[in-house]
């Protein structure tokens, strides 16, 4: 931790390194009596919050388990009455605020990117997510009280994401869906997570979001542990490739999944050459003539539709005629708008078309009345939003800790069938199968690909 120019002070930004300085979230601790830090006020200063430095126990303020925002606040060495008394005020103005008490309505957030190259995958989550609170609110809410749905846009960009999981907690949600991006939902959960706020993600994959021991946090999809496998089981067996070239476009997500599949590849499989690409980017030339190079039977691809699609389409141009194998982040429409022809024939892994799960069939009639299209994530979103909503109902409670642990002993009945969550807040059943861009379409297996289920416990 770095002293400011105050003697005897902290920087808190040192103690909490993923908040920023005017919306940290700071929590009583219970050890501090204990502790006997001495503090008897505060008072404004623009851009700090600074810690006693003998407040070495008491490392987070809680008040009544409730996330008390205090921002530009230093806090004086003396005795502590006047910042209880402040506490207790401050406490009362917040909660009678927030969606937890007080009011006749219970606030939820969605979370993912709204706008940019990505925006489509935010909509379809987000649409999901609208539709389930629509249907609550039609049939009178939950426990009577009205639904009111937060849809922020992060950006897909961990740094907005984390400005966005702050506006959150400090507006009263008392859960979210999202994030999209695993490079966003990881970040941004670390605040669910202090504020004691249930997060359920429709798409994010990566194994770490539900590695580091969040109770609250939750996922309706797959992992990358899962997708990789099927992936390089499918290369291996059904494509009989010998040499394949990875690329990956070096996010949380991209990378994580190209290395999940390089992990289950046979010795048989040869990677003839692995590199990054960088997000945004619209040439590829230079990396495909490497690949072109290395003469592979398969490209593998980590990273999103805007990338892949671009990709493929280069190829293509280039005379690069090996096959193209991606993932959940490539599978969207939108990459075949944006590859053309030259989508044809790529492989991607993703979940069982909902068309052919008979739970789904009210949701896709219900979506497909209000939006032309159906997202990949849609449904997860939509299940997401139900699964939360229905632990509310069930608890009579919008506490963290009781929604979370309802949550972990229930299962639902959800649009893509029966869903229960493990210790991590991983669903128990999550198949993969390998699509196909066929006539200009994703096209589903005639025959499901064996879904392999990774033990996470």
């Amino acid at each position: 931790m770095i002293k400011s120019t105050t003697n005897n002070y902290y920087d808190a930004s040192e103690v909490f390194p993923y908040l920023p300085l005017t919306t940290l979230y700071l929590r009583l601790y219970d050890e501090w009596c204990a502790a006997g830090v001495p503090v008897s006020s505060y008072t404004a200063k623009p851009s700090a919050i600074l810690f006693p430095t003998n407040f070495s126990k008491a490392k987070r303020v809680m008040t009544a388990s409730k996330i008390l925002p205090i921002t530009e606040v230093i806090m004086k060495p003396g005795s502590w009455s006047l910042l209880l008394a402040n506490l207790v005020l401050c406490t009362t103005l917040f909660l009678g605020c927030s969606g937890k008490s007080g009011t006749q309505s219970i606030k939820i957030a969605a979370a993912g990117p709204m706008t940019g190259e990505l925006a489509k995958m935010g909509e379809d989550v987000s649409q999901g997510v609208q539709l389930a609170v629509d249907q609550w609110n039609a049939k009178g809410g939950v426990n009577g009280k009205k639904i009111e749905l937060m849809i922020e846009d992060d950006r897909a960009d961990p740094k907005d994401a984390v400005s966005v999981a702050s506006k959150i907690v400090s507006q009263g949600a008392v859960a979210v869906i999202g994030h999209y991006n695993s490079s966003c939902t990881i970040p941004a959960s670390n605040l669910y997570h202090e504020a004691g706020i249930v997060m359920i993600t429709p798409a994010s994959t990566n194994p770490m979001v539900t590695e580091r021991g969040y109770r609250e946090v939750f996922r309706t999809c797959g992992r990358d542990d899962q997708q990789g496998k099927v992936q390089a089981d499918y290369a291996a067996q059904v494509l009989q490739t010998a040499k394949v070239a990875i690329l990956h476009d070096k996010t949380t997500y991209g990378q994580g999944l190209s290395e999940e599949f390089k992990k289950n590849l046979p010795p048989t499989v040869q990677v003839v050459i692995e590199e990054g690409i960088t997000r945004g980017d619209k040439d590829f030339s230079a990396v495909l003539t490497k690949v072109k190079e290395s003469a592979p039977d398969l490209l593998m691809f980590g990273g999103m539709y805007s990338e892949g699609g671009l990709l493929v389409k280069q190829m293509k141009d280039l005379g690069l005629t090996c096959r193209f194998i991606s993932g959940d982040g490539v599978f969207d429409p939108e990459f075949i708008r944006i590859a053309g022809d030259a989508a044809e024939a790529a492989y991607l892994s993703y979940a069982p078309s909902a068309e052919s799960i008979p739970t789904a069939q009210q949701f896709l009639k219900a979506y497909t009345a209000r939006w032309p299209e159906v997202g990949p994530y849609s449904v997860f979103g939509y299940d997401a939003a139900n699964i939360i909503l229905a632990a509310i109902d069930a608890t009579k409670s919008t506490e963290g800790f009781k929604v979370a642990d309802f949550i972990h002993h229930t299962k639902f009945d959800a649009a893509t069938g029966p869903v229960m969550f493990d210790a991590k807040g991983d669903p128990t059943s999550s198949p993969y199968v390998m699509w196909r861009v066929i006539g200009g379409k994703l096209t589903p297996p005639e025959a499901p690909v064996k879904a392999v289920h990774v033990e996470t416990h």
